[in-house]
């Protein structure tokens, strides 16, 4: 898979002698679901800030699309369009009056088309469902919508990967769903999802791959069974085993369900 994104030995603080990362090597490919789990203040927050560019390395260099990121404008302007950030709380997103001119604010300000500005809003309404609330406000929408919205915003920017901070905060189980689909379609069209969450089952049930952050170090990068299977780690982290791996292995289903669907499967062929 072709690497969007890489961390080569970065450290960042915000202060000096308390640093918020240290020393995180770590790529981010093509198509991948990756999670990030940790504590408040583990350093999730600033490895984020960093891929989007909000942020410049102290030390360490940010590779993307293969080529290192400087502090020129040019080179910071391609990593913010090519790396989208969507934020926990959709209203620190949220501008425009309508949802059609929230998500065409980004594409306006590259510059673009008419036509080519139009082609993006439109792609994005539709991969996000939001046609029925085109001419809505977006401040009057419901949680989930306005998590929609938030992200057809980044997507309307076209962007190689997208960082979602905490994205089922908030929601219900209907939306929480909902919004798992949209990031399932996403990565089937190649692009590489990074979410942060403190929500394990979801992580069991979405991730491909886990990065699990602690005292702003890169504790484990591994597959969610590694991950979940060492508990170590749990301990060291604050973590604890998703509720359908301990079932699972209490049971001694194999492989461990992922997924309800995937319990009552292996519970059905042990009867």
């Amino acid at each position: 898979m072709r690497e969007i994104i890489c961390f080569d030995h970065v450290s960042y603080a915000y202060e000096k002698g308390r640093e918020a990362l240290t020393d995180v090597s770590v790529s981010i490919h093509k198509g991948e679901k990756v999670a990030v789990l940790g504590n408040n203040g583990a350093g999730k927050s600033t490895f984020f800030l960093l891929a989007n560019g909000v942020l410049f390395p102290q030390k360490g260099s940010v590779f993307f699309s293969g080529s290192a990121v400087g502090r020129k404008e040019k080179e910071l302007n391609r990593l913010r369009r090519g790396v989208g950030l969507v934020f926990q709380d959709p209203d620190e997103q949220l501008l425009a009056g309508t949802v059609e001119e929230e998500i065409s604010f980004g594409p306006m300000n590259l510059s673009l088309e008419e036509a080519d500005v139009r082609r993006r809003v439109d792609e994005s309404i539709r991969m996000l469902q939001l046609e029925p609330l085109r001419e809505r406000a977006p401040q009057y929408l419901s949680g989930g919508e306005k998590k929609r919205v938030s992200i057809a915003d980044v997507l309307a920017m076209e962007p190689e990967m997208l960082l979602l901070d905490e994205p089922t905060s908030s929601l219900d189980p209907a939306n929480t769903k909902r919004l798992e689909q949209t990031l399932h379609m996403l990565s089937a069209k190649g692009l590489a999802l990074v979410v942060t969450t403190h929500h394990v089952d979801f992580v069991w049930r979405w991730a491909e791959r886990v990065l699990v952050f602690h005292a702003g170090s890169l504790a484990a990068d591994a597959p969610p069974e590694t991950v979940f299977a060492d508990k170590a780690l749990l301990q060291k982290c604050n973590l604890e085993q998703p509720i359908l791996y301990r079932v699972g292995e209490a049971l001694g289903l194999t492989p461990l369900p992922r997924t309800v669907e995937e319990f009552t499967a292996a519970i059905k062929r042990k009867q």
